[in-house]
């Protein structure tokens, strides 16, 4: 959680850690590895602070804020890999890269 807490993303980047696959279905079948799909959500940790207006240099605040569900694209994103002992998949997306938001 420190290491999280050390990255900072830059203007319109968002830090996101992908929802663990289910490997177990409810029935209490165990799915092998080859048949687990990506999954395409995830949870907020950071946000920028948002892309730059051109005229004034203001910055143009993001739509979703850290805690948020987020819907995320089947590709894309920057694997960040925090600490090597840890097995969290953390991504930097771009604002317009996020898909949806999840209420």
């Amino acid at each position: 959680a420190a290491a999280i807490k050390r990255i900072i993303p830059m203007l319109d980047r968002i830090l996101v850690q992908r929802a663990e696959a289910l490997t177990k279905t409810n029935g209490g079948i165990v799915l092998p590895e080859k048949s687990v799909g990506k999954v395409l959500e995830g949870t907020v940790l950071a946000v920028g602070p948002g892309s730059r207006n051109a005229t004034n240099g203001s910055h143009i605040p993001i739509g979703v804020k850290e805690g948020d569900r987020v819907l995320l694209p089947e590709f894309g994103g920057t694997k960040v890999q925090v600490d090597s002992d840890e097995k969290k998949e953390l991504f930097l997306f771009r604002e317009s890269d996020i898909l949806a938001k999840l209420e």
